[in-house]
């Protein structure tokens, strides 16, 4: 066999090998896109499908509600409530809440700040997805004194539960997300969000597809919307509709 023969039997061979060990490891399934982590995303941030942007505007209402009335410097509150989507809405919600509030006051005595806890469960279905999920939020509430502009809300939000794409409906299954807030500015007196930022890590795992893992930043903007990032690819989101545009 001359020397030609063998170099292209052995050249041969390492293709055969290497077809072998590519058929036996196979093709990681593809799993959700970064534009489906951003609907995900969009879903737990946005007003329409009672996102962070709803829950920490009701954590604003609460505790300026109850400092006025139901809460003296160092008490504890807890309350219950529920909100539902209104009918004809194109996002459709429903969740439960449990509040927990206690008042913190500054030296001269006066209302100063609330820290919490809200636990919830619920579901929500859109135009690119549905999610079924529980979670809580523990933050604190600022800017409670009566020369403050704006409501300051700090905290870190957890979500756990089910999920399925629209954009790709074989993609569906569990999800995790933990998102730490810095900052979220609401504007007084109607609390419109007009900065802040967080990062968030996203994961889950599709079956026949393996587990996916995202992780990524938001900026909150003075109007009405957040932009999320993740692997350097950016998205505008509308907080009040959830609807994205890549930027």
């Amino acid at each position: 066999m001359t020397f030609m023969k063998k170099l292209k039997l052995s050249f041969l061979a390492i293709l055969l090998v290497g077809a072998v060990a590519c058929k036996k490891t196979g093709v990681t399934p593809t799993n959700i896109t970064v534009s489906e982590a951003v609907d995900i995303m969009a879903g737990s941030l946005s007003r329409n499908s009672n996102g962070l942007a709803s829950m920490s505007d009701d954590a604003g209402v609460r505790a300026q509600t109850d400092i006025d009335g139901n809460l003296s410097c160092g008490s504890t509150l807890k309350d219950t409530s529920s909100r539902t989507s209104a009918p004809g809405s194109s996002i459709t919600y429903s969740y439960g809440f449990g509040y927990s509030y206690t008042l913190n006051c500054n030296t001269a005595g006066m209302a100063d700040n609330v820290i919490g806890k809200l636990n919830y469960s619920g579901s929500y279905n859109g135009p690119y997805g549905s999610s079924s999920n529980t979670g809580n939020v523990s933050f604190t509430v600022a800017g409670l004194t009566t020369n403050a502009t704006a409501y300051v809300f700090n905290g870190d939000f957890a979500r756990n539960g089910s999920f399925a794409s629209k954009t790709d409906t074989t993609n569906h299954g569990s999800l995790h997300l933990v998102i730490a807030i810095h900052n979220l500015m609401l504007l007084k007196p109607h609390r419109n969000i007009v900065g802040g930022n967080a990062t968030f890590t996203l994961t889950g795992t599709i079956p026949k597809k393996g587990a996916f893992s995202f992780t990524g930043t938001v900026v909150f903007t003075t109007n009405g919307t957040a932009t999320i990032t993740i692997n350097g690819t950016a998205y505008s989101v509308d907080l009040t509709t959830g609807l994205k545009v890549k930027v």
